[in-house]
């Protein structure tokens, strides 16, 4: 390792799958136990490090958690690794503290009802101890430095009222400390007895002993988040990403027709960088789902559209990046164009690997990986649930086609992962030769829905040039177990730990981590 730089290793021959175990749960709802609409996560985050995870919830609160298992030894992780006893030691992480970042609002001048519930929380860099973030709901960024506080607490005060205190007052040794006790016993504390009046006059015999009062104090530590900034005012459509740059002093907000970007520092102004509105609204065709910041390069970001393309941006172009600096997508089979083609096409979630060199983005149906050198089509596509493909007019129906489901890589690139139905999540390997497709349940028996599913390699129906290898279930059924679908029960939000494998995932109010 030369300069602090990462080396990953990438092997030679096909990775062989992972062997998933339940690592722990937070807010597992007993059987039959209603959720309240207001408890359901709807974002997760890992911090750069791992050590930190942040969720957001529908009634606008933010929880963090705290990685503990490493501090247990004292050192970074990097000694951990180091230490002759085996790392098959699971991840533990605690609860560290919440708060409200959302409130529900209305705005008078569109009489619009804004919701609090958070849609994305992205971390920002550390600082002498105090975690930075950004969270947003529809409307409304803000940015949280949560810090633990040190508070003074007054435990003791050893005041005797049994000297003289001027001017005649004198409290009599049979009344308590306390000077409540004194007035209730007939006592009065005026205001002649809190200060030298000029007729202060020494009792007879003098004072025997002068006694200052001393204060004994304990300090105890709370962690306090403290809102730095509300970024508002910027959005007229519901905001659906936020991503950091690389240089840690801007970050974008889009929304479905416009990306900004600001400065962490400066609330009150953003610069529009993206514009897809047309003059006409009724010429418009697509909208902006997601954006992301490339992570090295700071001139760089990606954004996709509901059409199923990725427009990649180069900052140093223009100063509005209203052309591309590359396009993605694939090219559409010819015949097989149908009424849900479209809706199915539209991608809900991208992301970028943590190299840069990739892009995973994720639409109904399908995850597909993107290389950014390569604007043919996807080097690999994986299968989510084929299964469904039958059943998209009943999806259409019950408005289940219009979920959002997110997707993540692995810190080493060689795996993607992303949910689906029945609280299921799928994790597939994208590294050269992998037939690794593993279904997994949000539970404490995560293998309990797992299958054999075959795995078969094809052409990509598009260009001849790009070989892609789709992976997952190719046979029709109920779902890959042969059990019956529950569209109400959906894992939408998963996010992958930065350095190992390990990930957390959402299932309604409950937080599911697992590692491998």
């Amino acid at each position: 390792m030369n300069g602090g730089d990462e080396v990953v290793a990438t092997p030679a021959g096909p990775t062989l799958p992972l062997e998933w175990k339940f690592s722990q749960v937070f807010g597992e709802r007993a059987a039959g136990e209603e959720v309240q609409e207001v408890d359901i996560i709807s974002a997760i985050e890992f911090d750069k490090s791992g050590d930190h995870l942040a969720t957001g919830d529908r009634g606008g609160r933010v929880v963090l958690f705290e990685r503990t298992d490493t501090k247990d030894h004292g050192g970074s992780r990097q000694d951990l690794e180091t230490m002759d006893y085996p790392l098959s030691r699971h991840p533990e992480f605690r609860y560290k503290t919440e708060f409200q970042s959302h409130e529900p609002e209305f705005d008078y001048l569109k009489s619009l009802e804004i919701e609090e519930k958070i849609n994305k929380i992205r971390w920002c860099q550390s600082a002498n101890g105090a975690l930075f973030l950004l969270s947003t709901n529809d409307k409304t960024i803000k940015f949280w430095k949560v810090q633990e506080k040190k508070i003074k607490k007054i435990s003791e005060m050893n005041v005797d009222p049994s000297k003289a205190m001027g001017n005649g007052c004198v409290a009599s040794s049979s009344n308590s400390n306390n000077p409540r006790t004194y007035i209730a016993n007939g006592g009065s504390l005026d205001n002649s007895c809190n200060h030298l009046s000029d007729d202060f006059t020494f009792p007879s015999g003098g004072i025997s002993s002068l006694r200052l009062p001393v204060v004994v104090s304990s300090h105890e530590t709370s962690l306090v988040a403290r809102c730095r900034r509300v970024y508002a005012h910027a959005h007229d459509y519901h905001i659906n990403s936020i991503s950091n740059n690389s240089d840690g002093e801007t970050f974008i907000s889009a929304d479905d027709l416009r990306i900004n970007l600001w400065n962490l520092e400066i609330s009150n102004q953003s610069f529009n960088i993206v514009d897809v509105k047309p003059a006409n609204m009724e010429d418009l065709t697509e909208v902006i789902t997601s954006a992301e910041f490339h992570p090295m390069h700071c001139n760089m970001l990606a954004y996709s559209s509901s059409k199923g393309s990725i427009r990649l941006v180069d900052l140093r172009q223009s100063a509005l990046c209203d052309s591309h600096a590359k396009l993605f997508e694939e090219q559409e089979a010819p015949g097989s164009r149908s009424f849900f083609t479209e809706i199915i096409a539209s991608i809900s979630d991208i992301k970028f690997s943590k190299d840069g060199r990739y892009i995973l983005s994720r639409d109904y149906m399908t995850l597909k990986l993107w290389d950014i050198n390569m604007d043919s089509g996807p080097v690999a596509a994986f299968q989510v649930h084929e299964y469904l493909r039958p059943k998209l007019c009943d999806l259409y129906e019950n408005d289940s086609i219009f979920d959002k489901f997110e997707c993540c890589l692995s810190g080493d690139g060689l795996r993607v992962a992303t949910g689906s139905y029945s609280n299921l999540f799928r994790v597939f390997g994208c590294g050269p030769g992998s037939t690794e497709a593993t279904t997994l349940e949000a539970s404490k028996n995560p293998m309990r829905r797992q299958v054999p599913t075959p795995s078969r390699p094809s052409r990509s129906l598009g260009s001849s040039l790009t070989r892609v290898v789709r992976r997952g279930a190719e046979s029709s059924g109920v779902d890959a177990n042969g059990n019956s679908f529950d569209f109400t029960t959906k894992l939408l939000h998963l996010a992958w730990h930065p350095t190992e494998n390990s990930i957390a995932c959402a299932a309604a109010n409950s937080l599911y981590m697992y590692y491998a």
